[in-house]
């Protein structure tokens, strides 16, 4: 079976031939598309009108690992080391009852470095819209149930050069899903979560098809004394790509990871510090991110 570094390699004469520097586009495409998620505070529960939240988060990964074709932690090959750091703003804001939206813009700076030298890339990434309903509103149901349809647009640079590494994949994403949610007031304990499927195009300008990917997150939550706490698990599973027109089979990107975070009142809202832990995944960097945020209501 083809190792990842081997099936890069392949990628990489197939489809970008004609550029210089080959070698680099295994470690580029294993950094970008790390999947990233806003910060899961009050989902499920729809904003109303006016009404809403924003947060900002860091996600900081220093690894030389990376998980291979067989879900194997190794070293990243050629004395690899990957270093990235991705900043996202997201807000909220309800606009019609039992309806809300959803922006998220990202800024990222990405570095790998192996025997070969190093390379770099930081800029503004690509921006993720959403639209969020519960559906149960006509009803008359109040129960935190929401469908969410979004699209990402293609907005980082996906230029591959000998030092640059690509700051977004080139195509635009379609996702769909469904959040739960139940609060155990009085108690100040939450648990939510959610399910959806993600439709990725095809890259128009390199032929390539980086596959469908089906994902869900899970978390509990609440607050001992002043100090809140969440426990989270999130994953996600992509179909078979194809590169150039190949069909790359055994290059299906896969993550488990499990997410423990601890939230401290900090003016008109919480600075959230934790971790984001790989439990498991296949063809992606296997690091620990530390992550920072903070979180605030906004509106009337």
């Amino acid at each position: 079976m083809r190792t990842y570094d081997e099936f890069f390699r392949r990628v990489s004469r197939t489809v970008l031939r004609h550029m210089k520097g080959l070698h680099l586009v295994g470690p580029a495409f294993a950094i970008l598309t790390f999947g990233t998620y806003p910060f899961a505070l009050h989902a499920q529960w729809v904003e109303p009108p006016g009404r809403g939240w924003a947060s900002i988060a860091v996600y900081h990964q220093n690894t030389r690992d990376v998980y291979n074709v067989q879900g194997n932690v190794n070293p990243f090959q050629a004395n690899g080391h990957a270093v990235s750091t991705q900043s996202f703003l997201t807000v909220a804001l309800g606009l019609l009852p039992g309806v809300d939206a959803w922006a998220q813009f990202s800024f990222q700076q990405l570095r790998f470095d192996d025997v070969i030298g190093r390379r770099t890339s930081s800029g503004i990434g690509d921006i993720r819209l959403y639209v969020r309903a519960n559906p149960l509103r006509p009803l008359g149901i109040t129960a935190p149930v929401a469908i969410r349809a979004g699209v990402k647009l293609p907005v980082g640079d996906f230029d591959v050069g000998t030092n640059v590494i690509p700051l977004g994949d080139g195509q635009r994403d379609w996702e769909l899903l469904l959040e739960l949610g139940h609060s155990f007031y009085p108690n100040p304990t939450y648990v939510m979560g959610w399910i959806g499927y993600r439709l990725r195009e095809e890259a128009s300008d390199s032929r390539s098809a980086f596959g469908d990917e089906r994902f869900f997150y899970t978390a509990v939550g609440g607050k001992i004394g002043p100090v809140g706490y969440k426990m989270a698990l999130d994953g996600w599973y992509g179909d078979t790509p194809a590169f150039g027109g190949v069909v790359a089979t055994g290059a299906e990107r896969e993550m488990l990871r499990f997410n423990p975070s601890f939230l401290i009142g900090a003016g008109p809202g919480q600075i959230e510090i934790g971790v984001r832990k790989p439990l498991a995944g296949k063809n992606l960097p296997a690091g620990t991110d530390l992550v920072i945020g903070y979180f605030t209501r906004i509106g009337s």
